[in-house]
């Protein structure tokens, strides 16, 4: 929710979660997001960065920060996508893990909701 939040701070746009553990080795979520300018995407990709380190949660690594089209991040059990929204257009994640159940922000934040509810 940490990770939602820092990147909604920033004005991401279409955030969504694809939930690919079935069909990854490597992480269980995709959290992608968009923003409208090289500069607004390395500002979300901070907002994250910082927000996490501040509960003592580290990226295992971070990619294509220079270029601020694409900004990826690993945290390991979820792996962050920050898209400039051309870019994000242009390589269409989302059809290609379309096999992955994927969540609205919306859906995301009730499901943690409830989840937050119950705990």
């Amino acid at each position: 929710m940490q990770l939602i939040n820092a990147a909604l701070e920033r004005k991401a746009k279409d955030l969504t979660v694809l939930k690919v553990k079935e069909f990854s080795s490597f992480t269980d979520y995709f959290i992608i997001c968009s923003g409208s300018s090289d500069r607004q995407v390395r500002a979300i990709a901070d907002s994250i960065e910082k927000r996490l380190k501040e509960s003592g949660i580290a990226p295992l690594g971070i990619e294509g920060r220079q270029s601020g089209g694409w900004i990826l991040m690993d945290y390991g059990d979820a792996v962050v996508h920050v898209f400039h929204e051309p870019v994000r257009e242009f390589y269409d994640i989302e059809r290609l893990w379309s096999d992955a159940p994927c969540m609205t922000v919306e859906d995301t934040v009730q499901k943690i909701g409830s989840l937050d509810d119950d705990m």
